[in-house]
């Protein structure tokens, strides 16, 4: 019989709570029948209800022993278990429509999963899974909150985002010292920023990376020595204060100061 041993460097916590994976799997029931992508299965508690949805199913896995098991306990799964991690994975190889990302995501790259997500828009329409509540928080948080920063605004910017229920340490296999949520990511309208995407990146992460200092002053690295800054009160603010609108706009007032080199950088 083939055990798994939850690993600390993978950030592994195993869900036992049957119920609350269940909950999970049915939170991409809207987006039936698009294929289905799990992020680190581990020993397949959220997988076989995923499975008994019938919906295509393939599992992405770094941990051998994990992948030992789900080869196993879920036989169906031949064939459709990929040996990889999920952050340098090519989705366009194996996915040339829409599909939908879960899982109960190891904490310690929850972040860069998302991120990961975002860089995949335009295939990924619904995103849902386990996290820190922490992270959940800063997803879903308001400008003028302390909880609001570069993943509000840069998910925000594509995603509808529920915080849909609070899980407790005791439902894993070794309890997290912190308490979980369950979120779901939902492509919006958007097409396009009404500005340089690129460059939108960049002022939303600079911005943040000093958010005590006002905007005129962390955005200086963003621009020629001798560009001059332009008189606007949106730079008089700092970045928590700004919706997303505000940081296109911000965007498109930097753009013409930029200079050539890096606007080639960050060109659409």
């Amino acid at each position: 019989m083939i055990s798994v041993k939850p690993k600390k460097n993978l950030g592994q916590h195993f869900l036992k709570d049957s119920a609350i994976a269940s909950r999970i799997a049915d939170t991409l029931d809207a987006f039936a029948p698009l294929p289905i992508l799990e992020v680190g299965p581990g020993t397949g508690m959220l997988t076989q209800f995923l499975l008994s949805k019938g919906r295509n199913l393939t599992v992405v896995e770094i941990d051998r022993e994990s992948i030992a098991y789900l080869k196993e306990y879920f036989p169906s799964l031949n064939g459709n278990i990929l040996q990889q991690n999920f952050l340098t994975l090519d989705v366009a190889e194996y996915y040339d429509g829409p599909f939908c990302v879960i899982g109960n995501y190891p904490y310690n790259i929850s972040t860069q999963i998302f991120f990961k997500v975002l860089e995949n828009k335009d295939l990924i329409p619904c995103c849902a899974g386990m996290i820190q509540k922490e992270v959940a928080e800063r997803m879903i948080a308001s400008p003028g909150s302390k909880a609001y920063g570069i993943l509000s605004v840069l998910l925000q910017a594509w995603y509808d985002i529920e915080y849909l229920f609070t899980v407790s340490e005791q439902a894993f296999i070794p309890p997290p010292k912190v308490k979980s949520a369950v979120v779901r990511l939902t492509r919006n309208k958007r097409k396009q920023l009404n500005c340089n995407e690129k460059l939108f990146k960049s002022v939303v992460k600079t911005s943040f990376n000093q958010r005590r200092k006002m905007l005129r002053n962390s955005i200086r690295s963003l621009l020629p020595e001798e560009s001059p800054l332009p008189d606007d009160p949106m730079l008089t603010k700092r970045p928590e204060q700004l919706s997303i609108e505000q940081f296109e706009q911000l965007t498109n007032l930097l753009e013409p100061l930029a200079g050539k080199n890096f606007l080639q950088e960050n060109k659409n």
